[in-house]
């Protein structure tokens, strides 16, 4: 767990050099809009960065007690629930938000009646039920805990309704009661907000409910297990690989489309192995037997499965008895999920950051070169002007003024620009936009209601994903159109008025491509032909609305956040440029103005622009000192020594 601690204290170290480094920049005018905007996310991703660890289990497999030997045994006793049968009854994460109280957010099952997905009532927060968390009382806390255990007795329609009961199903039927009734989960999603010292450091834990359950949640199957960094997937030594974990690590876990930190199978229960009555080298062997299998039947290395038991380890830390927790083997899982997770998700925030730190390095380093041409044209002319006569310094400022004449001619064209830009940018919203999504989704749902059979709706699905993949790449020309467009007038202006000015950063949306592509690759898995032979035409088109086009529509809400800021930025460097050009020729012409009517301060001037190249240059030096200091806190490593400074 140090490692995880390390690398929060190696993101705090990061985060307070670029501070730094953006405040001074500010304060030196060395920032345009878009150096602002990107060193603003990349402190914000710093800030917000987490790592997400999903646990994934059969109900009965000891994921509960896993987690609670892995974060919680500190506290002396069991904090998640922990029993025979089914404890988790509903997606549950574990995380730490400042600013809230400490806390239990239940989302009531009712909710699936709305038709959306767990993550569209995130911000929601009359949709969910609060209940605060004691911290001073662990036994309370326990209790506010068991929330997530907690189920109903309801109706089979109702059920059915939630997507959480199928009369058509043989190994359902048995599920409704004696009273006619079938038991649910009281609580749809639970989100725990928890000043643990790891969530803290922004780990995030995702405790799901039982394997036949996965399928029933959106947010399960298309978000926080495929993006989660790494999924511990918990097998019953005794047990072994049933069919159903077969299906889920095939579906869901072991081929999902999540960050390549990894996918973990911890063999569970490993004391019910323990025979007494053999020799320990003989219980050793049975586990590897047993791991081997795991192993085989899973498609997966020996070493990718991890014997442990997590009730032997949660005694033997509560109890301070290190030899039952090292026979418990759950410090090599440890060992193996923070030792390989915490390096890899630092490397991708270090690139990230870097790449950030050099964009805005760079937008610095062209102003402060403007600055020093600026400076330098300036200079050569006032030393032009030594031993002239008034004619001579008349006809420059005549010059001057029809540079500057010239210069806001230029401007009308930028205006006309301007209204092109904003003509491109309303097509391009007009591809990505929500309104589009949404005539999208109205005729995919009309053309599968249309079909007479499960099987006749997979042709619309395929137009549907089609005509959104036709959508980003139009969106993607236009993108180029417009970066293209903007380009042009300022190689124009370079042109014209000898202005260094940075090209327009293109835009990509391949990143959103691909996760369609991913997300129709998840249709084709879970809308197989046996389920769309079997499954009602409402359950078909609730369930594909609530997983499929729930997560095309998050897909390209991202895309069109991701436009909205690149077409707010775009423009400003040349805005920028120009507006520090068109003083640079006021200064000129007062300068020269000056100089017309007292030239005895020739000199004077002459010298002032001198330290002002002098000052320019400890700018400079200054910037450079501190990118360096970034850099060198980017460098860094999470060892122990890094953590003893903080």
């Amino acid at each position: 767990m140090q490692d995880l601690q390390r690398y929060g204290a190696w993101r705090a170290r990061v985060a307070q050099a670029l501070e730094r480094y953006r405040g001074w920049a500010q304060s030196a005018g060395l920032l345009d809009a878009a150096a602002q905007q990107r060193l603003a996310r990349a402190l914000a991703r710093l800030g917000d960065d987490r790592l997400t660890v999903a646990f994934v289990a059969e109900f009965s497999r000891g994921k509960s007690e896993l987690i609670n030997a892995l974060f919680f045994a500190d506290y002396g006793r069991r904090i998640v629930p922990s029993s025979p049968g089914r404890t988790t009854m509903c997606p549950t994460e574990l995380a730490w938000d400042p600013a809230l109280p400490p806390c239990i957010r239940l989302l009531p099952i009712e909710t699936r009646r709305a038709h959306r997905t767990t993550a569209d009532y995130r911000d929601d927060a009359g949709a969910w039920t609060v209940l605060p968390l004691d911290l001073d009382a662990p036994a309370r806390m326990t209790e506010a805990f068991l929330q997530v255990s907690l189920t109903r007795r309801a109706d089979p329609a109702e059920a059915a309704g939630y997507g959480l009961y199928d009369g058509a199903d043989a190994d359902l039927a048995g599920a409704v009661g004696d009273d006619g009734l079938v038991e649910i989960p009281r609580w749809r999603h639970a989100l725990i907000n928890f000043p643990h010292p790891l969530l803290q450091q922004g780990l995030v834990i995702v405790d799901t409910p039982g394997l036949n359950a996965i399928g029933t949640e959106p947010e399960l199957t298309l978000n926080l297990i495929p993006n989660a960094h790494a999924v511990l997937f918990v097998l019953a030594a005794e047990t072994g690989v049933t069919k159903s974990d077969i299906e889920v690590w095939r579906t869901h876990v072991g081929a999902g489309p999540g960050p390549a930190a990894g996918r973990i199978v911890v063999l569970n229960k490993i004391d019910a192995l323990w025979d007494e009555l053999r020799s320990e080298a003989d219980n050793d062997a049975a586990i590897a037997r047993q791991r081997h299998d795991v192993a085989r039947l899973l498609g997966v290395a020996d070493a990718q499965v991890f014997p442990v038991s997590a009730q032997k380890a949660l005694v033997g830390r509560i109890n301070g008895d290190a030899a039952l927790f090292e026979k418990s083997r759950v410090g090599l899982l440890e060992a193996a999920l923070f030792g390989e997770l915490v390096p890899a998700r630092q490397a991708i925030l270090r690139g990230q950051l870097r790449d950030d730190l050099a964009a805005a390095r760079a937008a610095a380093e062209s102003l402060l070169a403007t600055r020093a041409r600026d400076l330098v044209e300036q200079m050569q002319e006032l030393q032009s002007l030594r031993g002239k006569n008034q004619g001579v310094i008349a006809h420059m400022m005549r010059r001057v003024e029809l540079e500057k004449k010239e210069f806001d001619a230029s401007l009308f064209k930028l205006q006309g620009t301007r209204a092109v830009f904003a003509t491109l940018s309303n097509e391009l919203y007009s591809l990505i936009g929500m309104d589009a999504m949404q005539r999208q989704a109205d005729a995919v749902r009309a053309a599968m209601e249309a079909a007479r059979f499960g099987t006749g709706t997979r042709a619309p699905v395929r137009a549907f994903f089609a005509e959104v993949r036709t959508s980003l790449a139009l969106a993607d020309a236009k993108t180029e159109e417009i970066r293209a467009m903007i380009e042009t007038m300022a190689r124009r202006f370079s042109a014209e008025h000898g202005l260094a000015l940075a090209l327009p950063a293109p835009l990509s949306l391949e990143r959103y491509r691909r996760e369609i592509n991913a997300v129709e690759a998840i249709y084709l898995k879970r809308f197989g032909t046996a389920t769309l032979l079997i499954t009602s035409r409402a359950a078909l088109l609730e369930r594909f609305f609530d997983t499929i086009v729930s997560r095309v529509r998050h897909a390209l809400r991202e895309a069109n956040a991701d436009a909205e800021a690149w077409l707010q930025v775009l423009m400003a460097p040349l805005e920028s440029r120009i507006r520090q050009h068109r003083e640079q020729l006021r200064q000129r012409q007062a300068s020269i103005q000056r100089i017309h009517d007292a030239t005895d301060s020739l000199d004077q001037k002459i010298a002032a622009f001198d330290d002002a190249r002098g000052a320019l240059d400890g700018v400079r030096a200054r910037l450079d000192e501190l990118a360096g200091g970034v850099d060198t806190e980017l460098r860094g490593a999470i060892d122990a020594a890094s953590l003893e400074t903080e």
